[in-house]
C-alpha cells in the first residue's frame, strides 16, 4: 500500500489552465474518487499521477518518494483505461500476464520465433502461471483464460483489464471512468466487484468518473472538481450533508439540493412571505442577519400536505406551492412543487427558477396543477451566501 501526497500541482496547456493549485493528501488504502464533469481536469489529474502528463507546477510523492519527475514504469503504479486496451490477438491469460513478461523483457523478444518461445517459457513459468492462477480466480476469469478479448462480453473485458492491473501488484491502482462503456445494469454489478476488489486486495485506489452514484458508493474520499480546481475534499457522507458551496450543493444528490432565496432577520428565516424558525444547527449564520441568502434544503427533507396558505401546518411552518411535475421511480416519487411566496436560486445549471423538488416514499397520486403545502425539515438544511455561494459558518461565510 502507498499514500499519495499532492504539493500545489498545477497543469497548463498554452494559457490554458487545465489543473490549478490542488493539494490532496491520500491515505494508506484509501479508495480515493475524482469526480467533475467532463472537461473538469479530472483525467488529466490521474495521467499526472501516472505519468503520463507531465506536471507544470508543483510536487506529487508516493510514500516518501517524490515521483513527479519520474517515468511511469518507475511509478509502481497500474493504470485501467476508459476502453479497456486489451490486446486483441492474445488470450485472457497473455493479456494478464503481459506486464509481468515486460518486466523481463530484453531487445531480442523482437525476434519473432526466439522472442515468441522466450514469452511462452516465461508466461509459462511457475512463478508467474500461479499468478496469473489466482487473480483469475479472484475476478472469476478462470474458465475464459483461453478464450480471446473479442469473444467477452464488455464486464468480463473489464474484468480482464483490472486483472492485468492486479497481476503486477502495484502501490497505486488508477482507473480512468472504467465503467463509463458499461450499460446500467452492468455497471452496477461491476461497482460492487471493484468495491469487493479494494476490499480484498487493500490497496490504495484513484478513481476517476463523472457519475456521482458511484462516487458517493465506492469511494473513500471524493475530490469533487470544476474548472481544475477542487471544490470540496472529504468522505460522501461530508461533501452530501455539508457541501461547500452551491456548486457542490447541485452537483451531489439525484435530485440535487433545493437552493430557496431568502434573508436572516431576528433569528428567523425568510421565505417570502413565510418565516421559518433558525434551526439550532444554523445559529451560526445569524451574523448574516439582512444579507441575501440561500436555504439549501435536500428533496428528501421536505414532505408534502394538505393546500393551504403559508402558515403553521401540524406545528411546522409550511410554503404553498403547485405541483408542476411527477415522476415515478419505482420505490419513489419525485414532486416538482412550484413555490408561490418564495424564488429559487436561477443561476444554478438545471435549476427551474421557483421550483422545488420533493422525494416521496411509494407511487405518489398527485398530479400537475394539484395545490399542496411544503412542509421543511431544517435539522439538516444548510446556508450559503447569495453573493458568493460559499457556506455560511460560524462569524464567516467560508467553504467547507
Amino acid at each position: 500500500m502507498a499514500s499519495i501526497k499532492l504539493q500545489h500541482v498545477a497543469k497548463h496547456f498554452g494559457t490554458k489552465v487545465a489543473i490549478s493549485d490542488v493539494d490532496l493528501d491520500v491515505n494508506d488504502g484509501e479508495f480515493l474518487v475524482l469526480l467533475g464533469p467532463s472537461g473538469c481536469g479530472k483525467s488529466t489529474l490521474l495521467r499526472m499521477l501516472a505519468g503520463l502528463e507531465t506536471v507544470s507546477s508543483g510536487e506529487i510523492h508516493l510514500n516518501d518518494r517524490r515521483v513527479d519527475q519520474l517515468p511511469p514504469s518507475a511509478r509502481d503504479m497500474a493504470f485501467v483505461f476508459q476502453s479497456y486496451a486489451l490486446y486483441p490477438h492474445m488470450s485472457v491469460r497473455r493479456n494478464i500476464a503481459f506486464p509481468l513478461i515486460m518486466r523481463q523483457f530484453k531487445w531480442w523478444f523482437h525476434i519473432p520465433l526466439i522472442g515468441g518461445w522466450a514469452k511462452r517459457r516465461i508466461e509459462r513459468s511457475p512463478e508467474v502461471a500461479d499468478l496469473v492462477e489466482k487473480t483469475a480466480r479472484t475476478l472469476s476469469l478462470t474458465e475464459m483464460l483461453d478464450r480471446y478479448p473479442r469473444t467477452l462480453s464488455g464486464g468480463q473485458r473489464q474484468r480482464v483489464a483490472l486483472g492485468r492491473a492486479m497481476v503486477r501488484q502495484p502501490e497505486v491502482f488508477l482507473m480512468d471512468e472504467p465503467l463509463s462503456n458499461l450499460d446500467a445494469k452492468l455497471r452496477t454489478a461491476m461497482r460492487a466487484e471493484i468495491t469487493r476488489l479494494h476490499q480484498r486486495v487493500g490497496g490504495t485506489f484513484v478513481y476517476v468518473t463523472h457519475d456521482q452514484v458511484e462516487a458517493m458508493t465506492m469511494g473513500t474520499r471524493i475530490a469533487l472538481m470544476r474548472d481544475g480546481v477542487v471544490q470540496q475534499f472529504g468522505t460522501p457522507r461530508e461533501i452530501y450533508t455539508s457541501p461547500a458551496n452551491t456548486y457542490v450543493a447541485r452537483f451531489i444528490g439525484t435530485p440535487p439540493m433545493n437552493l430557496i432565496e431568502g434573508r436572516v432577520e431576528g433569528g428567523m428565516i425568510k421565505l417570502g412571505e413565510a418565516s421559518l424558525p433558525m434551526p439550532h444547527g444554523l445559529a451560526a449564520a445569524a451574523h448574516a442577519a439582512g444579507e441575501p441568502i440561500l436555504l439549501g434544503i435536500r428533496p428528501n427533507a421536505l414532505t408534502l400536505g394538505a393546500a393551504g396558505a403559508p402558515g403553521q401546518l401540524a406545528g411546522q411552518v409550511s410554503l404553498a406551492g403547485q405541483v408542476s411535475l411527477v415522476e415515478h421511480v419505482g420505490a419513489e416519487s419525485v414532486v416538482a412543487v412550484k413555490l408561490s411566496h418564495a424564488s429559487t436560486a436561477h443561476d444554478e445549471e438545471g435549476a427551474v427558477p421557483g421550483e422545488i423538488m420533493i422525494t416521496t416514499q411509494g407511487y405518489s397520486d398527485l398530479e400537475p396543477g394539484d395545490q399542496v403545502s411544503v412542509v421543511a425539515d431544517l435539522s439538516e438544511a444548510v446556508l450559503f451566501s447569495r453573493a458568493t455561494g460559499e457556506r455560511l459558518r460560524a462569524g464567516l461565510a467560508l467553504a467547507a
